[in-house]
C-alpha cells in the first residue's frame, strides 16, 4: 500500500509545473514604444472578454502598446482603465486569440504559502520562478507613489516581470507583480518582491470580491 502511494506521488507533476500549465494559455507579453524608449512587461487575460490585467507603470508612458498572446497572436492594445494608486491597468486588445482562456483568480494564502511568478524577466519570455509569501499588508514607496497592502514574496522577479501573475500552487492568480526592493537602488532582484493582491485588482475586470 505504501509503495503504491509513493508510486502515485512520483507520477504526479511538480506543483510548479502544474501551476505554470494552468496560467500559460492566459499569459501576455506587453511591448510599448514611446518617448524614444521601448518597454517590456507582462500581463494576463483576466476575464472571458479578453481584458488584460497588468501593472500601470508598464503602460503609463503614453506610447503605443502591442500585446502578444500565448498562441502567438499579436495585436495593438489600448488602456481601458487605470488605478494608479494600486499600480494597475486594464488593456483591451484590438484582436483576440481564437481561444480566450482567462486566468482563475483567488485570494492569497497565509505567510509561508508557496507562490510562483510567471513573466518575461529581462526579455526571457514565459519564465517561471518559485518562492514563498514572506509577508502580507506591506506598504512601499515607489516612483509612482505609495502602494499599500501588498503581498511580499521571494520568488525571483526582474524588469519584465511587472504586471505578471503571482500564482498559488493550483495556478490561481493571487496577485499582480508590481515592484521589487533593492537597497542598492538597482532594478534587480535581491530576494524581495511585491504584488498587488488580486482582491484589489479583480474589480477592475469585473471579477467578484475574493
Amino acid at each position: 500500500m505504501v509503495d503504491e502511494k509513493l508510486k502515485q506521488l512520483a507520477q504526479q507533476p511538480p506543483e510548479g509545473q502544474s501551476a505554470y500549465n494552468s496560467i500559460a494559455p492566459s499569459m501576455v507579453v506587453i511591448r510599448t514604444q514611446g518617448g524614444g524608449e521601448d518597454g517590456l512587461g507582462s500581463g494576463f487575460i483576466a476575464n472571458a472578454d479578453g481584458r488584460i490585467l497588468t501593472a500601470n507603470h508598464v503602460v503609463d508612458g503614453g506610447g503605443s502598446i502591442e500585446v502578444i498572446f500565448a498562441d502567438g497572436t499579436r495585436s495593438s492594445a489600448t488602456v481601458a482603465d487605470r488605478q494608479p494608486d494600486k499600480d494597475l491597468a486594464v488593456l483591451t486588445a484590438q484582436t483576440l486569440p481564437a481561444v480566450v482562456t482567462p486566468a482563475t483568480l483567488a485570494g492569497p494564502g497565509p505567510i509561508g504559502t508557496p507562490v510562483y511568478a510567471v513573466g518575461h524577466p529581462l526579455g526571457l519570455t514565459f519564465s517561471l520562478s518559485g518562492g514563498l509569501i514572506s509577508a502580507l499588508g506591506r506598504d512601499l514607496q515607489t516612483p509612482g507613489g505609495k502602494l499599500t497592502d501588498l503581498i511580499q514574496f521571494d520568488a525571483a522577479v526582474n524588469p519584465g516581470n511587472s504586471g505578471g501573475p503571482l500564482l498559488n500552487g493550483a495556478g490561481q492568480v493571487v496577485g499582480v507583480v508590481t515592484a521589487l526592493a533593492n537597497p542598492s537602488k538597482q532594478p534587480y532582484f535581491v530576494g524581495i518582491g511585491f504584488a498587488v493582491p488580486i482582491s484589489a485588482a479583480g474589480g477592475a475586470v469585473g471579477a467578484p470580491p475574493l
